[in-house]
């Protein structure tokens, strides 16, 4: 079944300090493709560019480096819509 409606972006946000190394995506399939991006917390506005990665198994994103967030921080990660990566398939 084909859903109506898809959103490609997945937003965290944080009540302490943390250090990410992985984070999970629900619903996304392997290979696809992510870009991490530090947001304003008010605007929603992409601040920065945190990581790209790929979606493993079961939904992990295991970044190269991990993500440090503050408190009251927050990134969004935005799945690229027709970027499948080749190591897993189609």
């Amino acid at each position: 079944m084909i859903p109506l409606y898809e959103d490609s972006q997945f937003t965290f946000r944080f009540a302490d300090d943390r250090i990410i190394p992985r984070f999970h995506l629900e619903g996304i399939e392997a290979g696809r493709r992510v870009l991490v991006f530090r947001i304003d917390t008010v605007t929603g506005e992409r601040l920065a560019l945190l990581a790209t990665a790929t979606v493993s198994e079961k939904g992990w994103v295991d970044v190269d480096q991990p993500i440090v967030v503050s408190q009251g921080e927050a990134f969004v990660a935005v799945v690229e819509p027709n970027f499948v990566s080749s190591e897993h398939g189609p």
